[in-house]
């Protein structure tokens, strides 16, 4: 809890700059507390902070899960004083935004009750639909932001009902009891009905089909820095929610959930592939990028073991840092071309070859190509599934899909490489703070592929 304080404080004070009309600052307060709040992050927590466990408990799960959003949020951040440039009247807005949609990230990562994680979810979504909308004077952006808005209003109907059969079911909204009643009680039809709702709703927030619809337009029309944290950060929160609720708390009911869930894992990986193949710009390729990596995170609820929490993390990850990494020069080209067609890459290599490579390493670690941390992620996920028989068409499906994937992400490559003539100007070049941010993704996500073990060492997760 004293690192959801931090980034709390740490959003205050970059709201707060903007009153002084130093807009600016908001960035640097925010990677200042976000590093602070890193290395908090690996102590244990404050004695005192116990008497909220019953609420919100820091347990090394979700000390893990808090890590990893932290260090990706600060990568984005880096990000931001390029990608922000043009919303010098209101900066610090922005930036608070993403900080408090981070406090309701770590809220979920740490929720002992149903009440946490309804308030960590709210928490985590307002922010966004002010946020998506934040290019005021571009309608796709408002068309986002409302649609976010009214989709995840309806998904949140769709949470307080389940959540209230739950309660109805079980007189209690302790996670820990519901589980207990869960294990006693099977067949109670209120409480299985308030399981799939809830299902239902967490499926919305982490983009699986057929609860993705609002995704693509959402994700296009947002800035694209916001777009990025979506895809990492707030993905990274969901998928963690909705794992420790259903693998926890529904524990007992797995069987009245799981083949639901196995469906909408397959309808995500055969559409959002078969519709990014479709896509001619990159940007809205991207959003069913995401989508599709939704349907291979959800194969960690099949075959599960005592490792599956840290295969999530190590997966999540690796997809994160490849999200920032291709988001960064997608961020890049659209500022220098107003667009983000496949065209617009064209030749991007030659005047920037260390963005276009870090791009061309984020894309091959998401198709999950050998000696990249998506393969390793990829490859843990589908050896989990595998251990179980009844899991092999799911598998295949997935394999089908990680196909797929590859012919969209190699158009991008090829556009960024394969173009003898450059339509980039010798004069626009990107900042020295993305050339550090890209030397950093290309690092992580090649040393993570070929030592894997690393991660555990890097963020001292124990198991």
């Amino acid at each position: 809890m004293s690192v959801l304080i931090i980034v709390f404080l740490t959003a205050v004070a970059a709201l707060f700059s903007g009153v002084f009309e130093k807009g600016k600052l908001a960035r640097y307060i925010g990677i200042l507390g976000l590093i602070i709040a890193l290395v908090v992050s690996f102590f244990p927590q404050a004695e005192f902070l116990n008497q909220y466990k019953a609420m919100y408990n820091y347990s090394d799960n979700a000390a893990l899960f808090t890590k990893i959003s932290l260090v990706i949020t600060l990568l984005i951040f880096f990000l931001g004083g390029f990608a922000f440039s043009n919303h010098r009247s209101h900066q610090s807005e922005l930036y608070a935004l993403m900080l408090f949609a981070l406090c309701g990230g770590i809220t979920l990562f740490g929720f002992q009750n149903l009440v946490t994680l309804f308030i960590g979810i709210e928490i985590l979504s307002i922010p966004l639909y002010v946020l998506a909308g934040a290019n005021k004077t571009d309608l796709r952006s408002n068309e986002a932001s409302i649609k976010y808005f009214l989709m995840g209003a309806f998904a949140t109907g769709f949470l307080l009902f389940g959540i209230a059969f739950i309660y109805g079911s079980t007189g209690s909204f302790d996670l820990m009891n519901i589980q207990d009643f869960s294990i006693a009680n099977p067949s109670n039809i209120m409480f299985t009905i308030g399981v799939i709702m809830i299902l239902c709703a967490m499926s919305f927030k982490v983009a699986l089909a057929p609860f993705h619809m609002w995704s693509p337009d959402v994700y296009y029309g947002s800035p694209s820095l916001v777009t990025s944290f979506m895809a990492s950060v707030v993905k990274i929160s969901g998928f963690f929610a909705l794992f420790k609720m259903m693998t926890i708390g529904f524990v007992g009911v797995t069987q009245e959930w799981i083949n639901i869930f196995g469906v909408f894992v397959i309808i995500t990986l055969l559409l959002a592939n078969v519709m990014g193949l479709a896509q001619t710009n990159a940007k809205r390729m991207l959003a069913y990028s995401s989508v599709s990596h939704a349907g291979y995170i959800g194969l960690v609820f099949f075959g599960m073991n005592s490792m599956s929490t840290y295969t999530l993390a190590f997966y999540l990850f690796a997809y994160s840092l490849a999200t920032v990494g291709v988001f960064m020069c997608l961020i890049y080209v659209e500022k220098i071309k107003r667009e983000a067609s496949y065209e617009a890459f064209k030749g991007l290599a030659k005047s920037e070859p260390l963005l276009s490579v870090a791009t061309a390493i984020s894309l091959l670690s998401m198709a999950g190509i050998p000696l990249t941390a998506g393969f390793m992620g990829k490859f843990s996920l589908f050896a989990q599934a595998l251990s179980n028989d009844k899991n092999t068409f799911i598998v295949l499906v997935a394999v089908l899909g990680s196909a797929i994937s590859i012919a969209y992400y190699l158009r991008l490559i090829i556009s960024m490489f394969f173009f003898k003539e450059s339509t980039f100007k010798t004069s626009e070049k990107a900042t020295i703070t993305y050339k550090i941010v890209a030397v950093f993704i290309i690092a992580s996500l090649i040393v993570l592929g070929i030592f894997p073990d690393l991660f555990a060492k890097i963020f001292a997760f124990a198991g």
